[in-house]
């Protein structure tokens, strides 16, 4: 019961989407209404700046941290379960909102910020091999799908089957939202990534 009731408060709180505040209070639009169309902070950033990109970084972790910590003080569970099963839930609330008809965004920083608060050390690095492989190729899609699937790797090596599956389902969801993504880039039709305004 407790790994429930963690996942459904990770998804009350994925359900927070930050960009969709940021743009409003910015244009009154919503995310949907500019650029790719995407609530992250990716798309914020190319539209409205560095700063616009940075808040709503800044509520995509904080949503994420919320929720884990609060999962863990009040249902604690071994290997820090609770941290996995809540922020699965924030990564299933940040990609499929109730309240957007379940549209919601890619959940790149949520699962980066999962992976870290899990495992330091070990999220840390995985986020820079995925940040090495956009900075190397410029595909966003092509670095996102690599951070969780180095994390997995380091959880076959290390975890028992619990933590291996709901890694392997942070590694799936990212795999489903960027399938498009990575299409385009088998096709060569995927745009090189652009974070700044020029």
């Amino acid at each position: 019961m407790s790994r429930i009731i963690c996942l459904i408060v990770g998804y009350a709180f994925g359900n927070l989407l930050t960009a969709e505040l940021v743009v409003w209070i910015k244009l009154r639009k919503h995310p949907e209404d500019l650029g790719s169309g995407n609530p992250g902070m990716a798309n914020v950033t190319r539209q409205l700046g560095i700063y616009a990109g940075i808040l709503v970084l800044a509520g995509d972790i904080l949503k994420t941290v919320l929720a884990c910590l609060l999962c863990n003080r009040l249902f604690p569970l071994p290997q820090n379960l609770s941290t996995l099963y809540a922020g699965l839930g924030a990564i299933l609330g940040h990609n499929f909102p109730v309240w957007k008809h379940f549209k919601g965004g890619k959940g790149v920083a949520v699962t980066c910020i999962l992976l870290v608060l899990y495992s330091p050390p070990w999220g840390l690095a995985a986020c820079i091999i995925g940040l090495l492989f956009i900075l190397l190729t410029g595909y966003l899609p092509l670095g996102a799908v690599v951070i969780p699937t180095a994390f997995l790797i380091y959880t076959f090596l290390s975890y028992g089957a619990e933590v291996i599956l709901l890694i392997l389902a942070v590694t799936v969801l990212m795999f489903v939202k960027h399938a498009p993504g990575l299409r385009d880039i088998s096709q060569g039709t995927c745009p090189k990534v652009s974070f700044f305004r020029h």
